[in-house]
């Protein structure tokens, strides 16, 4: 037996010097690495990529920017299914071990001993965590070796639940998923706790090959490692075997989310982002930006429709202009079909259709996916052919006239007040149009739309198209007018002008847009008819350089403008953008503002960015803090100043006279459509340039500005007749409409120094009580024109001697 001893003497010797060799090999590894490996004291205020989102004022989504899309939870918000299938496909002993799975571990060298080759394996939640936070994943055994330190490292660090809440979150899942929060909106458009268990299951499944195991596009596999999962959560005990078989039996029905938009504000989503990638850079999409803009959902789909709308008539107006495509001859299977139409989308509700049949006044259309439709003549009889901007074809007299079998054509579903529905053709608009809102009083965007469709035209026309406003203008023109002496009853004639255009031999006539001449009229009734030689007139009475730097009073630069006499025209190139702010001048008092779009940016649950407008009406508010609620010097900081004043660039009384000549326009000028509306309030001009290539409504109370342009973006021409008042001031009211339903009818008050005196409509002199060709008109004190010469002395109206000389209420003119 001593031999017996001796060996198991020498084997024990032996064993302790492997372990002493292990140890100090171990610990050798460690301090050869210890330099290599990274820091873990920033895990648990890792950030990770989040996408940028954008909401509307109130909280509409309108838009999400970002390669990654994430939203990470908290480990108190995921649901005990999902924490239970991830420990059963990924590491079951996760709540026992230290970090590393030993076991595991020996599995894999193993492998790599009888195969020779380097293959995952033996990597625990954790091991994954510090793969994916800190190494590559490149494989190699250095790699191995840091991922195992860093493992052991983050355990000490770390709870279990911080560390499996930092997996979930990171994990890559398919489809551009990264955490189990994006993965549930991605495949299955809803939030974990309302995922089944057999969904549930399906995405634990994903970590081991995303794309291998995909349930979109390899549905076949991604059953079989999501009934593996299930079974391996049934065999440690964390459902019941019913729970599983039912789960087994569910059918794959994963399909592709996007984030779901709340809110269609294409173009003002688009302008946030350019903003802020000026100022952040590439962060801008990683970051978790959580952006709030001033525009609501109310406004904002009101200005979708409403813009559509009135694009939508208009080209309905001029014409059918004839198939998409024609294909000459139709396959006989759907999925060809199918084929045919998949290379053109919708756009909004018109829906890409192939006509199959046609017969005396019907046709059958093949939408896609095996669905059929008859069009009866109900919908195809206004569509008489287009032949130019002002001419249509004769009126069809049968399906043949409009379409051939092999067309490729849209349609629409309409719906009467009745209930009834039926299908009607239809035709993408070839004329464009941008609507623009903002609030007079600080300059907040209401809602602002770029076009017909974003996905057909990114071009933003809100802001990026310098178009000529034409008669949009001449408010600018007559409110300088004012500045320079005349008054609303100045008298100007409405004559011909004939000038020498640049010193050349070519002369310019300008006309009316009648062309007809109304020999001597008064300012007020002028800008009402928008007359265009008056205007003129006016113009180069008062000069040119004084009308381009009144025009900087509303926020033009006077390089940027015409200095000719065509300026009163409106021939300069302004956007709709510049309009609105503008005529926002007139409608709050006179002051100057500065649109703006974004109201708060936060980041991490903190405010990191909040507007601070100039705002009309806070000059007493930011006087008084300044001085600390009447505490004489005590300074102002900018945590106690309540708000920048808006500067006054425009003289009340200047505004109130111009605000009254462009509530006629609406009551009897060329914008009388608007008073449809109902209300007193309105003020407004319409705007069509020469050959009708623009046209324009910027209307207004004290409440909202809102400017509409249309025209096509080669500046043809729209038609004959196509004017301001015709083709942009029904989108223009269309948008009002329910803008104006949480605003109270609320005129301007006239100016304590204003008077009002009766005066001869045709002379504009003053006039007594009694005339009858006379109307109210307001003045500054000293301007108001002598009293007409008469033969005979014509007495004061009955009941009140002194209405020919005394001022009157303001209510006496709205």
């Amino acid at each position: 037996m001593i031999w017996f001893a001796k060996a198991l003497k020498y084997g024990l010797l032996i064993l302790l010097l492997g372990i002493i060799a292990a140890v100090l090999v171990t610990g050798g590894t460690y301090l050869h690495f210890r330099s290599e490996l990274p820091s873990t004291d920033n895990l648990r205020e890792i950030r990770l990529q989040v996408p940028m989102r954008i909401f509307s004022a109130d909280g509409k989504l309108i838009a999400q920017y970002g390669e990654k899309r994430r939203d990470p939870v908290s480990y108190d918000e995921i649901p005990p299914d999902m924490v239970h299938a991830f420990l059963a496909a990924e590491d079951q002993n996760f709540f026992q071990h230290y970090g590393i799975d030993p076991a595991g571990l020996a599995r894999a060298a193993v492998t790599l001993a009888l195969t020779g080759h380097k293959k995952q394996g033996g990597s625990t939640i954790t091991m994954q965590v510090a793969r994916n936070y800190y190494l590559t994943r490149k494989r190699t055994f250095t790699r191995k070796i840091r991922e195992i330190f860093l493992a052991l490292h983050i355990e000490q660090e770390l709870s279990k639940e911080e560390i499996l809440e930092l997996y979930l979150n990171k994990i890559y899942l398919g489809h551009r998923a990264y955490g189990i929060k994006a993965a549930a909106q991605v495949y299955y458009g809803r939030d974990l706790d309302e995922l089944t268990l057999a969904e549930t299951a399906m995405i634990a499944g994903l970590p081991k090959a995303p794309s291998n195991y995909n349930p979109v596009t390899n549905p076949k596999r991604a059953k079989q490692r999501r009934n593996y999962v299930l079974g391996r959560m049934l065999a440690l005990g964390y459902i019941t075997p019913e729970q599983a078989e039912e789960a087994r039996k569910a059918p794959v029905t994963a399909s592709l989310h996007h984030a779901e938009v709340e809110l269609e504000a294409p173009w003002v989503a688009e302008m946030v982002r350019e903003k802020l990638v000026r100022e952040f850079g590439p962060e801008t999409y990683t970051s978790g930006l959580k952006v709030y803009t001033t525009i609501t959902s109310k406004l904002q789909q009101a200005a979708n429709e409403g813009l559509r709308m009135a694009l939508e008539e208009y080209d309905r107006r001029h014409g059918w202009r004839g198939a998409e495509k024609h294909f000459d001859q139709l396959p006989d299977s759907d999925e060809a079909l199918d084929e045919l139409l998949s290379g053109t989308s919708p756009v909004h509700d018109l829906l890409p259709a192939l006509v199959t049949e046609t017969e005396e006044k019907t046709a059958r259309l093949y939408l896609g996916k095996g669905k059929r439709i008859t069009l009866a003549w109900k919908g195809l009889s206004w569509a008489r052919p287009y032949e130019d901007e002002s001419h249509r074809g004769d009126k069809p007299k049968k399906t043949a006239d409009i379409l051939q079998p092999g067309d490729l054509v849209r349609v629409r579903q309409r719906t009467d007040d009745k209930g009834e529905s039926w299908w009607e053709l239809a035709q993408v608009p070839a004329v464009a149009g941008a609507l623009v809102s903002i609030d007079p009083m600080d300059g907040s965007l209401n809602a602002l739309v770029g076009g017909y469709d974003y996905h057909t035209s990114k071009f933003n026309r809100a802001i990026q198209a310098r178009r000529q406003p034409g008669s949009g203008f001449k408010p600018i023109i007559y409110s300088a007018a004012l500045e320079a002496g005349y008054t609303a009853a100045s008298v100007i004639n409405d004559a011909p002008v004939i000038m020498e255009s640049n010193g050349e031999d070519e002369t310019w006539r300008p006309e009316n847009y009648s062309g007809k001449f109304y020999g001597p009229t008064r300012l007020r009734w002028a800008l009402t008819k928008s007359r265009n030689l008056v205007s003129i007139r006016l113009l180069r009475s008062m000069g040119i350089k004084h009308a381009l730097e009144h025009a900087r009073r509303f926020g033009f630069d006077p390089d940027q403008l015409p200095h000719a006499l065509s300026l009163a025209l409106g021939s300069g190139e302004v956007t709709p953008w510049q309009m609105a702010r503008a005529y926002a001048v007139l409608a709050n008092g006179g002051y100057l503002i500065e649109p703006y779009f974004i109201e708060r940016i936060e980041k991490d649950g903190e405010i990191i960015y909040e507007a601070d407008p100039v705002v009309v009406g806070c000059e007493e508010t930011a006087e008084e803090t300044a001085t600390g609620d009447g505490e004489a010097g005590e300074e102002s900081t900018p945590e106690t100043a309540a708000c920048r004043p808006a500067p006054r660039t425009l003289p009340e009384d200047n505004r109130y006279i111009m605000y009254s000549m462009m509530q006629d326009v609406i009551n009897r000028g060329t914008a009388v459509r608007a008073r449809s509306l109902g209300r007193t309030d309105l003020a407004g001009k319409t705007g069509t340039t020469n050959e009708q290539r623009d046209a324009w409504f910027t209307g207004f109370n004290q409440h909202i500005v809102t400017t509409v342009w249309t025209g096509f973006d080669d500046n043809s021409r729209l038609g004959k007749g196509e004017v301001g008042g015709r083709v942009a001031l029904p989108a223009w009211i269309a948008f009002m409409k329910v803008a104006l339903e949480d605003i109270p009818d609320d005129p301007p008050v006239m100016p304590p120094d204003l008077v009002t005196v009766r005066i001869d409509n045709d002379t504009g002199l003053q006039v007594s009580g009694s005339s009858r060709n006379s109307s109210f008109e307001i003045f500054r004190p000293g301007n108001e024109p002598p009293m007409a010469e008469t033969e005979e002395e014509e007495l004061p109206a009955e009941g009140n001697p002194d209405e020919g000389e005394q001022a009157v209420r303001p209510d006496d003119l709205f």
